[in-house]
C-alpha cells in the first residue's frame, strides 16, 4: 500500500462521526435527552464513566466465581455502546469480571461474573460499586437496536445459551443420527 493509498484509507469518511468515549457532562447531557437513562440516579459520575454498584453483600473466597447483578437498570439508545470495566480497586485483590459489552438498544439491569483469583476472601457490601459502565458514542446509531433474550434483565440472571444435554449427544453419536 502506497503512503498515499494508505492516507486515505485512514482519513475518516465525511459521512460519518468520530466514535469517542462520553465524558461526565456528555453523559448527563445524554440523561437529560433521554438517550441514556440510568434508574435510580444516585449513581456516582466519574470523569469517563458511572460506577455501577452491587445489588447484594456477597463473599468470594480464592478460586471462587458467582454471578452478581447491578442495583442499577440501564437503558441505551442505538447511539451508545457501554463498556464495563471492573475497578482497579477490586482488580488489585484479584477479582477478575467477565465483562460483554453493552449493545445499543438494551434495557435491564446488568449481570456480571466475578472470579476471585487471588489468594484472601474478597467481599462486596450490598451498594458498594463494583464495576464502572463507559459510554462510546457510535459513529452512526445502530440500525438494529438490541433485541436479545437478556433485554429487560431483572436481578441475576444465569446464562440462557442453549446447551446440548451430554447423554443425547452421545445417544445421538452412538445411533448416528449425529457425528
Amino acid at each position: 500500500m502506497t503512503l498515499m493509498s494508505l492516507e486515505a484509507f485512514l482519513k475518516p469518511s465525511s459521512s460519518s462521526s468520530t466514535v469517542m468515549a462520553l465524558s461526565d457532562n456528555e453523559i448527563v447531557s445524554a440523561i437529560k435527552t433521554g438517550q441514556f437513562q440510568i434508574v435510580p440516579r444516585n449513581a456516582k459520575l466519574n470523569p469517563a464513566g458511572i460506577d455501577l454498584r452491587a445489588d447484594r453483600s456477597l463473599a468470594l473466597r480464592p478460586g471462587q466465581q458467582t454471578l452478581v447483578a447491578t442495583i442499577e437498570r440501564v437503558e441505551l439508545s442505538e447511539e451508545f455502546l457501554g463498556i464495563l470495566h471492573i475497578r482497579s480497586s477490586l482488580a488489585r485483590e484479584g477479582i477478575v469480571a467477565s465483562l460483554a459489552l453493552v449493545d445499543p438498544g438494551f434495557r435491564g439491569q446488568l449481570t456480571v461474573s466475578l472470579h476471585n483469583a487471588g489468594d484472601r476472601l474478597v467481599s462486596l457490601r450490598k451498594g458498594e460499586r463494583f464495576i464502572q459502565l463507559s459510554l462510546l458514542r457510535l459513529g452512526m446509531p445502530a440500525t438494529h437496536a438490541y433485541v436479545g433474550k437478556y433485554q429487560n434483565s431483572r436481578g441475576v440472571v444465569k446464562s440462557r445459551r442453549k446447551k446440548m444435554i451430554k447423554s443425547r449427544r452421545m445417544e445421538s453419536v452412538i445411533q448416528g443420527t449425529r457425528g
